[in-house]
């Protein structure tokens, strides 16, 4: 499926979560962040997830190609 994030994996380190996206880190959460994530990636998808706390997702104001002059 297109527009579907993938390639983000989470590392827990103590009090912190580290967001890693194909790789290379792109994110990391402390303390009552780090917390709320892994309350909420239980209940959601968590490539989702991810992909919105790091802010590496479509927010649907990006324009094609095509209807560029």
């Amino acid at each position: 499926m297109t527009g579907t994030p993938s390639g983000f994996e989470y590392v827990v380190a103590g009090e912190s979560v580290e967001i890693r996206h194909h790789g290379r880190r792109a994110a990391t959460l402390r303390n009552a962040a780090a917390r709320r994530f892994l309350d909420d990636v239980g209940r959601s998808d968590p490539q989702q997830l991810m992909a919105r706390v790091t802010g590496n997702y479509k927010r649907g104001n990006e324009r094609s190609t095509r209807r560029r002059p």
